[in-house]
């Protein structure tokens, strides 16, 4: 574990150490402060498109399920009748030039491993630009009606129409504290201003009632899950069910993402025996990574899947996640676009 995971883990668990860096994080809160307040008054441009825009983000670092999210609004909001189109900054990767255009073969160098899982996942239009704005006007110059802006919360240089704020359940927001001295990318205050707050998984006490001291009475959080769907084999791409498992125990399990437990923790739920290797969000994979001396096969995940083609041994297999909304956020979606369009 290196030293960012280790701040991460004691951020989460409110480790006495991260009290000395408040200070820090009271610098912190007054730029980003000034920061969003330059963008309420003008002083820094908004880009407004002719179209609605969605944001999916958090206000925390590490994984809490927005890419799952995204590719179920893309999925819902086509079969609403709608053309939506992806733009990620693209984390992870540098591309000769912007805006640069995801289709299930880009290099991952180029495009960052979310937006080309995205591309590969949904068959949308996924662009990536650092420049949220420029990405999005890439978007609707090719024909969308509707924009998502992944991991787009913090971007204020793009104008939205729904902000929704995806929370790891399990996780919460850790001590509550902004960076330095804890997760949170924005004050706890920053829910109480975003039309959704979305909940992965099961919430716990902690994490339920600094949440619900942030939102007002009626705005109650919305309950996601993240279900299992299919293995897919790396190699050849063939998807088979959950059960039978199309493979034997043990495994090993691999995982770069921003919270593996939770990847392990769904293997274990689904019967699945075997070690568990956790890496950094966004690892860079080779074929040492898979050499663990002993044969057995390696179960990743589908955002670590486009970055292992080329490393990965024959054994080796995707579980396949999609998010599961309740249908009272589809009523709610649907009554809110019907509102700005």
């Amino acid at each position: 574990m290196n030293l960012a995971e280790r701040w991460l883990q004691a951020a989460y668990q409110g480790s006495r150490w991260l009290v000395a860096l408040r200070p820090l994080a009271a610098v912190y809160r007054q730029i980003i402060a000034r920061r969003a307040q330059a963008y309420a008054v003008g002083r820094k441009p908004i880009w407004r498109a002719p179209v609605p825009v969605i944001v999916v983000g958090n206000i925390t670092l590490g994984g809490t399920g927005k890419s799952p999210l995204v590719a179920w609004l893309g999925r819902w909001l086509t079969e609403q009748g709608y053309k939506p189109g992806i733009v990620s900054r693209g984390y992870g990767g540098k591309a000769p030039t912007y805006p640069l255009e995801v289709i299930p073969d880009t290099c991952v160098s180029h495009s960052g491993d979310e937006p080309l899982m995205l591309a590969q996942q949904t068959g949308l239009p996924v662009v990536v630009d650092p420049q949220r704005a420029r990405g999005a006007e890439y978007l609707v110059e090719a024909g969308c009606t509707i924009i998502i802006s992944d991991d787009g919360l913090q971007h204020l240089a793009l104008g939205r129409d729904i902000e929704l704020v995806v929370i790891d359940g399990a996780r919460g927001l850790g001590n509550g504290q902004c960076l330095p001295a804890g997760p949170l990318r924005e004050p706890v205050t920053r829910l109480a201003g975003v039309d959704k707050v979305i909940i992965n998984g099961n919430q716990g006490e902690a994490g339920r009632s600094k949440i619900d001291n942030a939102l007002e009475a009626s705005a109650q959080p919305v309950t996601m899950s993240l279900a299992p769907s299919a293995w897919r084999r790396l190699s050849d791409g063939r998807r088979l069910p959950l059960s039978p498992l199309p493979f034997e125990l043990p495994v090993y399990g691999l995982a770069g993402i921003g919270n593996p437990q939770r990847f392990f923790s769904t293997l274990e739920a689904l019967g699945i025996e075997g070690s568990w290797h956790p890496l950094g969000d966004h690892h860079r994979f080779s074929a040492a990574d898979f050499d663990f001396g002993e044969p057995r096969p390696v179960v990743i995940t589908a955002k670590d899947a486009v970055k292992c083609h080329d490393v990965a041994g024959p054994e080796t297999w995707v579980l396949e996640v999609e998010a599961v909304l309740p249908a009272d956020f589809e009523h709610w979606l649907a009554a809110r676009l019907l509102s700005i369009t």
